[in-house]
């Protein structure tokens, strides 16, 4: 690489570090015009590309790094997660695979091949999720603000269930690490910060990361929002359990069973939802109709562990089935969503909304006017949920009952605000996501905040 080059490279690297993603893109195409074949440019400016969400640009560049350099682990793997994205498996596997033969200490290539064996039910799995994060589990994050960011920690588990934090975790204004709480060595310090985030949101799937990240921050000074020890306790059964008694709240019951269990001695009645714990946006949830066909329903989960769960009906008169999202955040109640389907498996994605203005219209009446769309009795139980919940950041998918009950479908740390799309039939939406956004920004502020002392305390 000749002199130009480099510098040339060291300053798209500098403006990418800056945030400056776009003055970064041109100084990379500026490399690539001297040097059309050079494989570090491609693989950085396609990481660019790929983290601003234009994954086409992302794909073709790493293509041109590994007809450039066929042993770039980089950009195999870059391909490797760009296909696992997609849910090519296979391809995804492959090019993580060829990234390892290239260079077979390449951790990231270990963590995205432990994701696709454990997808596909493949025991070498766990010798990957090994290599991948030992000794990996502490990982700084882009920093895109200028002068020196708040040290914020996101404690994090390496297998999944973990709350969508990017809308409102400003990477210009935090510098962020993530800590793989499942794979940290507690012999290991943690790194300097004002405020922690635990990000483990599930509780069904982490029990494992959540009992480590409990230990990680038991002497820990600094403020933190979701302590571990309250999102271990919000698991579907847990819940059932415990917010049983909030006045309003009709929960589902719930019992645990396996591939085997008589579907004489479950003790509910049908239909009956199936569940494999661990799993969201209705991946691996069924229901089933007669206590014949639970077996086999129950032989097609993956894994041996299952949850059945009592169905709760949410339709209206219309017969559609109608499910709420209200986030707590901070200690106050925000309406979300309202997704209205004619399936009982209701989705956002799936409930066809943009098509039905007369849908559109009920929900923005209970975003705009929550309490007197639910009535009294639903936010008294919504009140309850979020007491009994104790998280800074947490949310409930419900119904409603006939008589003004909340029916409980689930109530954790995992749910995710999304912005809708950009299309100006969705501009109702708009103002609910801001505030529910803008609350979170809000929060870390104020722990942010609170955290100075201990930020000041830290010897980094």
């Amino acid at each position: 690489m000749n002199a130009t080059v480099a510098t040339a490279l060291q300053a798209a690297r500098r403006l990418a570090a800056s945030g400056d993603d776009e003055a970064a893109k041109q100084c990379y195409l500026d490399v690539l015009r001297r040097d059309p074949d050079n494989a570090v440019a491609l693989v950085e400016i396609a990481v660019l590309a790929e983290t601003s969400g234009h994954r086409s640009a992302a794909r073709s560049a790493y293509r041109r790094a590994i007809r450039s350099d066929p042993a770039n682990a980089a950009a195999q793997a870059g391909l490797g997660t760009l296909a696992l994205r997609d849910d090519d498996l296979a391809a995804a596997r492959q090019h993580y695979q060829a990234a390892l033969a290239a260079d077979p200490g390449f951790a990231p290539a270990q963590q995205g091949l432990a994701r696709v064996l454990t997808a596909l039910g493949d025991p070498s799995a766990e010798a990957h999720w090994q290599a991948g994060f030992t000794g990996h589990a502490v990982v700084p994050q882009r920093y895109r603000g200028e002068g020196e960011g708040i040290p914020l920690l996101l404690l994090v588990a390496a297998r999944g269930g973990n709350i969508p934090t990017r809308y409102w975790i400003d990477g210009t204004v935090f510098a962020v690490t993530a800590v793989f709480a499942d794979y940290h060595d507690p012999a290991d310090p943690l790194p300097c910060h004002a405020l922690t985030v635990n990000a483990i949101g599930d509780a069904d799937l982490c029990a494992t990361a959540l009992a480590k990240a409990e230990r990680l921050v038991a002497d820990d000074r600094a403020p933190l929002i979701n302590h571990p020890g309250r999102v271990r306790l919000t698991g579907r059964l847990d819940n059932a359990r415990r917010l049983d008694g909030v006045p309003g709240v009709v929960t589902p019951r719930v019992v645990p069973l396996t591939r085997s269990t008589d579907p004489a001695e479950i003790g509910l009645p049908f239909p009956v939802l199936l569940r494999a714990p661990g799993f969201h946006t209705g991946q691996h949830f069924l229901r089933v109709g007669t206590q014949e066909a639970l077996a086999a329903a129950a032989a097609a989960m993956p894994g041996d562990d299952l949850l059945a769960i009592e169905y709760l009906d949410a339709r209206g008169a219309d017969g559609l089935a109608r499910k709420y999202r209200v986030m707590f955040i901070d200690g106050t109640a925000y309406p979300l969503h309202l997704a209205i389907s004619r399936d009982w498996k209701v989705h956002y994605f799936t409930a066809g909304m943009a098509g039905r203005a007369a849908l559109r219209e009920e929900e923005r009446r209970f975003l705009e006017d929550m309490p007197g769309v639910l009535g009294g009795r639903a936010m008294e139980a919504l009140a309850g949920i979020q007491a009994t919940l104790g998280l800074a950041y947490a949310g409930v998918d419900f119904g409603l009952a006939a008589d003004g009950s909340l029916l409980l479908f689930e109530a954790n740390a995992t749910m995710v605000i999304n912005p809708p799309d950009p299309d100006a039939v969705w501009d109702y939406r708009r103002p609910a996501v801001d505030a529910a956004v803008g609350a979170a920004r809000t929060m870390l502020t104020r722990y942010a905040s609170m955290g100075a002392m201990a930020r000041a305390a830290c010897r980094c």
